[in-house]
């Protein structure tokens, strides 16, 4: 069953320009089409400044589409009220320092989602505090600490209790773990992972780091300059990668299991005020050609498997669409 449905999504930012006249356009995503069925979790990986952070801001409508729709069993996200999106979508920021209030208490921290939406009685209210608790694996003792009481895992453990106050059908995870020490990462890692379990949740789990959404995740969707170049399923990366995009990012994080030849891409990420032409990788991709530059790619899919690319690593038995 589909769950949400981005449909054609576009983010377009207007900034100050650099000669301090007029304004810039920043093409922030560009035509974004997903789809999440319930209890799957979609992995978004892509460097800094690909946009998938805009993605996740956009599914839990801290950001308004410039134009698209964004769409929760069938409704579109611009007619929920806040009560209704809250119990379709949660979200877990990336700093857990900044992301909760550090004067409040960690019990009121999870009670405030349930004070505002008007969830149950006050005694139904304090319990659901308590099965939050229980269920991120914080003991009680930490109730009537405030955030700088707590290590950073402890933090994220209560961002993630807050995020599923109100049982939410999909959780976002953008970056959950990359303000965290290493020793404790791999524990919220395993808790997201018991959690997608234990509750049957939909889950969005934003990382640079491919390998761990390769872990985490169903189906990985790769992105480049504000728009997504290759859909697949994890069990088939990186072998069956087909985009050189995709490909250099596991070759620049090597696994003993899945190694990849090492792929070096030349000069930076292209400007998000100026996209390049035809298909953004171009610049910097070793396979280009002229051709690349003239028109965007047009999407090939099979079996499950999409991309964007004229020069796709492999081409066996697909067919362009």
């Amino acid at each position: 069953m589909t769950l949400v449905e981005v449909d054609g999504v576009h983010v377009v930012h207007r900034v100050r320009a650099a000669s301090l006249f007029g304004r810039d356009n920043v093409y922030a995503l560009t035509e974004a089409n997903l789809e999440i069925a319930a209890g799957e979790t979609v992995g978004v990986v892509g460097e800094s400044g690909c946009g998938k952070s805009t993605l996740a801001k956009v599914l839990v409508g801290l950001q308004k589409p410039t134009r698209g729709t964004v769409r929760y069993g069938g409704k579109p996200l611009s007619g929920l009220r806040p009560a209704e999106l809250g119990r379709h979508v949660g979200l877990v920021f990336q700093d857990p320092a900044t992301a909760l209030n550090r004067r409040l208490p960690v019990a009121k921290i999870l009670r405030d989602p349930l004070d505002v939406h008007h969830v149950g009685t006050n005694a139904e209210r304090a319990e659901r505090v308590k099965e939050l608790m229980g269920l991120v694996g914080l003991p009680s003792s930490v109730a009537d600490a405030v955030p700088a009481q707590l290590s950073g895992g402890q933090r994220q453990r209560v961002a993630i209790a807050r995020a599923l106050a109100l049982r939410p059908a999909l959780l976002v995870a953008d970056e959950p773990t990359s303000a965290l020490d290493v020793s404790v990462r791999a524990q919220i890692l395993n808790l997201l992972i018991d959690l997608r379990e234990k509750l049957g949740l939909a889950m969005v789990f934003v990382s640079h780091d491919i390998q761990t959404v390769r872990r985490m995740s169903d189906r990985i969707v790769t992105m480049y300059l504000g728009r997504i170049v290759e859909e697949a399923a994890a069990e088939d990366l990186p072998d069956d990668a087909r985009h050189p995009y995709t490909r250099a990012l596991f070759s620049a994080t090597p696994s003993l299991l899945h190694p990849v030849e090492p792929i070096v891409l030349s000069g930076p990420v292209p400007s998000a005020t100026a996209p390049p032409s035809g298909c953004a990788f171009h610049t910097r991709c070793p396979k280009a050609t002229a051709e690349c530059a003239s028109a965007l790619p047009p999407l090939t899919e099979a079996a499950g498997h999409s991309y964007r690319c004229i020069h796709p690593e492999i081409t066996t038995g697909v067919n362009a669409s």
